[in-house]
């Protein structure tokens, strides 16, 4: 079976680079398709510690170039996603024996000022003898600062480029693989083979290898190359406990191997613990979190908390491969964050790009980059214009979140304030064309706890979602709220067997 059309783009990989260069490139003109082998957001971008930031801790590493853009993109990324971004304030206590304090305020410094900040709020001292931050902590922690970066729901962002790629004409098939890609008279041809075993022949003037901790295997198995350049998989996991604390803030620790840990507020009932950074030989899409990295993520914690943490208040616990380009780095926390484009631009023929590294705050500058990059191959392409564009349902002021959930809580009284509180945070304006026409509860179909039918077609129809992991774990995290008996009648009524 062939696919008659030619495309101008083949994007192999549905994570945040590959949707992202989705939505960019449909957006300057290009005809794309992207293929995922699973489902969007499966693999590193799911499994992320939720946050848009600069990157503190990379100035370490005198990654300057780095922490400008990632400082600069959280305010574009806010104001384009409010619904699923907002500002959180991050507490550093003070670790007598790490880094000394001149120099983290040093770093603050510049973290506050190269980035063109004007929303997030700057850097301030904390006395924690007196904050109400200093409560949880022991009381060897006296002072500490306090600074911003962003919140963002991962696997959501990803979700969202697809949706406004889609919107601009781009193809995005899930789970469907590119088991082979050739060049032939100036194209790339690729076979693409679904979940139910059809394959499809596609052709396509350019080809973009974003398939994350895969592209090298990418380059080996589906393009026929040896290639050089090869990724670092680097194993991050994270643990998800009961609420240690009751403020709105999150807290970044200094671990005494010079590592950072974050204790952020999660899902309303819990709290966030991550991440490690361990080197990963395995198969990047089956990372499982090990005895030692609980037992490394609870010390680290523990040290600062004044009631240790213990296994016994864990409620999920996820990681992921980071894709990071080899760079030599003798440690897994050393090794760059930043992104790599290699390009194959052989004379009179097709051109490739992959994507080696990369982090959830550049995607939208990484693919300007990559399609400057092969911009050559596609001279009629049009100019960089997603900074000022918003994401779908992200239409609004992202100072009006609040006011726009009373509202919608008022217009909609028959639904729990808290449902229509997630609801908003998931779908922003698009929470109303989602209920649009109920003016009762049996309206909105099915229930499944909090979650709707009319909600799981929304997101079957629309989120190419089609699984009960794909709506419980990527496209929410209801897995965490929901009982098992309700998990299981959603997995009934998706048709999965027991």
């Amino acid at each position: 079976m062939s696919d008659r059309e030619t495309y101008d783009l083949l994007i192999i990989g549905g994570g945040i680079n590959g949707s992202g260069l989705a939505r960019d490139a449909a957006g300057r003109g290009l005809k794309v398709m992207l293929c995922e082998k699973s489902d969007l957001a499966s693999a590193t971008s799911s499994a992320s510690t939720k946050l848009i930031h600069g990157g503190l801790r990379y100035l370490e590493y005198y990654e300057f170039r780095l922490v400008h853009e990632a400082l600069k993109e959280r305010e574009v990324l806010l104001t384009a996603a409010p619904h699923i971004i907002w500002p959180l304030r991050f507490i550093l206590p003070h670790n007598d024996g790490m880094r000394p304090w001149p120099l983290i305020r040093l770093g603050l410094f510049l973290y506050d000022h190269m980035g063109g900040r004007r929303i997030l709020p700057g850097t301030r001292a904390l006395d924690l003898r007196r904050d109400p931050a200093g409560a949880p902590l022991n009381a060897r922690f006296t002072r500490a600062y306090e600074y911003s970066d962003c919140w963002v729901d991962d696997a959501r962002l990803v979700v969202l480029n697809a949706r406004a790629a889609a919107a601009r004409g781009a193809v995005i098939r899930t789970r469907t693989e590119c088991i082979a890609a050739r060049r032939v008279e100036g194209l790339w041809e690729a076979t693409l083979r679904a979940d139910g075993g059809a394959s499809t022949t596609v052709r396509a003037r350019g080809l973009i290898n974003a398939a994350g901790p895969w592209v090298s295997q990418v380059l080996g198995d589906v393009v026929g190359r040896t290639d050089p350049d090869r990724i670092r998989m680097v194993k991050g996991s994270h643990v998800v406990v009961d609420r240690l604390f009751d403020h709105d803030r999150c807290y970044i620790f200094q671990n005494a191997d010079g590592r950072i840990c974050f204790a952020i507020p999660y899902e309303q009932n819990f709290t966030l613990i991550g991440t490690t950074d361990q080197d990963h030989a395995g198969d990047p899409g089956q990372p499982r979190i090990s005895d030692g990295e609980v037992d490394y993520l609870l010390a680290a914690i523990s040290e600062y908390f004044k009631r240790p943490v213990t296994r016994a208040e864990m409620r999920w616990s996820y990681s992921g491969v980071r894709p990071l380009y080899d760079d030599g780095a003798s440690k897994a926390q050393e090794a760059t964050r930043d992104y790599v484009l290699k390009l194959d631009a052989r004379p009179g023929e097709a051109p490739l790009l992959s994507i080696f590294g990369g982090k959830i705050t550049t995607y939208r500058k990484l693919a300007e980059t990559a399609l400057e990059k092969i911009q050559p191959f596609f001279p009629a392409m049009g100019r960089p214009w997603t900074a000022g564009e918003a994401l779908p349902g992200g239409d609004f002021p992202h100072d009006a979140v609040e006011a726009r959930i009373a509202d919608l809580a008022q217009r909609y009284s028959f639904l729990a304030p808290r449902t229509v509180r997630r609801l908003f945070r998931a779908y922003g304006t698009e929470a109303e064309t989602l209920m649009a026409g109920a003016r009762f509860a049996q309206d909105m179909g099915q229930t499944f706890g909090t979650l709707s039918e009319r909600e799981v077609d929304w997101l079957k129809t629309r989120e190419w979602a089609r699984t009960a992991e794909d709506i419980l774990w990527r496209r929410s995290k209801l897995g965490l709220h929901l009982a098992a008996e309700e998990q299981q009648a959603l997995r009934h009524h998706l048709g999965e067997a027991d």
